[in-house]
């Protein structure tokens, strides 16, 4: 294959695992990381957030001498980009963490090497990454052009699901796009490496495009149940007996409607699509709007159960942080967001914050002085209006306690 050592790039939530992963399987990988704290905890063998097997992985890899960590990328066969790619407030896509990967890349460059951009991106980000590495190192090329060494460039979205990674990064089917088909071919060679599905081979372009593809079907999808609980709600019926009864329709399949859409992937990539091509997207940006007003709605719900509650300083207890059940993640969270807005809401009120999953509050949360972080017992004795944003496992068990309590339940335990 040629490479025989690896640099990730970025060891969050997609970096991290791919890195322990990569050296489980006999390969010895530097991961790279800005954070000082996140090299110190990788160097030590941990872990800085909660993944399932991920901490045995990452342990075995640093103990074995195939991982370690560094702060500036060193050289290496091939560099796996993993940084974010948030958007702006006009939910133009920022591609600034890219860039700085790309650039530092760059100087330690011999020629030869993979580069491969697992960065969730928009279409033509991959070839723009080519650009930023090439304008520092002219000396090296695409194609051998004017007998220059070749730098190969290819992406490879992730799509794994946070809680089952370590699963998901080794059974899931991949799609590989490179630059140059050599790029492509390379980069499948990469991944065969623990990848035991399908991998699919095509230009960088369509790759880009797939994944964001993806998760704008699974998002209206999810806004069509999110509407359709608004719609529910206005004629007073059970949302979740009225999808129950449709989904006995063998070509009808509704999902679960919630408090509105999180993570980094469903709540952003929409809007990649939508800024390539805003004439043309009309349906994805409508269920971005739509799963984007959810907790707008879920707050107004909060609001009058605190009026029928009338009382001047209630203590509410927002059950749930993360974006997803059984997980530490809080990126793009509506919880977080209706939790914020709740507290604002009312600052006479006291919030009690439950999430099993952290040990502090996040800092959008510690700056509010009426939020504190509560267990879900403290949240069971002391709230007078609850709100049930996450169906964590544990928080299923709470139909019988909060039985006659004020409750705004956005996911339908209680049911």
């Amino acid at each position: 294959m040629g490479i025989s050592t690896v640099a990730v790039v970025g060891l969050g939530y997609i970096g991290l695992p791919t890195a322990a992963i990569l050296a489980a399987n006999g390969v010895p990988v530097t991961g790279v990381d800005v954070s000082s704290a996140t090299v110190g905890a990788v160097n030590r063998g941990q872990v800085p957030f909660v993944e399932p097997d991920l901490a045995g992985y990452v342990s075995d890899a640093v103990s074995s001498g195939r991982l370690r960590a560094v702060s500036a990328p060193e050289p290496a066969d091939a560099y796996i980009v993993a940084v974010p790619t948030p958007f702006m407030d006009d939910h133009k896509p920022d591609l600034s963490y890219i860039e700085a990967a790309a650039r530092a890349i760059a100087p330690v460059l011999r020629g030869g090497e993979l580069i491969v951009l697992e960065s969730t991106s928009p279409p033509g980000t991959t070839r723009r990454m080519a650009e930023w590495v090439l304008d520092q190192r002219p000396d090296l090329s695409l194609d051998g052009s004017g007998d220059r060494p070749v730098v190969y460039f290819a992406h490879c979205p992730e799509r794994v699901l946070p809680g089952r990674i370590m699963v998901e990064m080794v059974t899931n089917d991949r799609i590989v796009g490179g630059l140059t088909p050599e790029a492509a071919q390379r980069a499948r060679e990469l991944y065969q490496v623990f990848c035991q599905g399908e991998i699919l081979l095509t230009d960088a372009v369509t790759a880009e495009t797939a994944k964001l593809v993806e998760n704008s079907f699974r998002d209206v999808n999810i806004a069509f149940a999110n509407e359709l609980s608004l719609v529910a709600d206005k004629l007073g019926v059970d949302v979740w007996e009225l999808i129950r009864l449709a989904n006995h329709h063998p070509r009808v399949n509704i999902l679960q409607p919630g408090p509105g859409v999180g993570g980094h992937c469903i709540a952003v990539d929409p809007w990649f699509i939508v800024d390539a091509a805003p004439e043309e997207a009309r349906l994805i940006r409508t269920a971005r709007e739509v799963n984007d007003a959810k907790p707008r709605w879920v707050l107004h719900k909060v609001v009058d159960a605190v009026a029928d509650l009338g009382v001047p300083n209630p203590v509410i207890a927002a059950y749930g942080l993360a974006f997803k059940p059984n997980i530490d993640d809080l990126r793009e969270s509506p919880a977080m967001e209706i939790t914020t807005e709740i507290a604002r809401t009312f600052p006479h009120a006291t919030v009690l914050a439950v999430e099993p999953h952290v040990d502090e509050l996040p800092a959008e949360l510690a700056g509010l002085a009426n939020v504190r972080l509560a267990s879900t017992d403290e949240a069971l004795a002391a709230g007078q209006v609850h709100v049930l944003l996450v169906d964590h496992t544990q928080f299923r068990a709470l139909a019988g306690p909060l039985a006659g309590e004020p409750v705004v339940d956005t996911r339908g335990i209680l049911r």
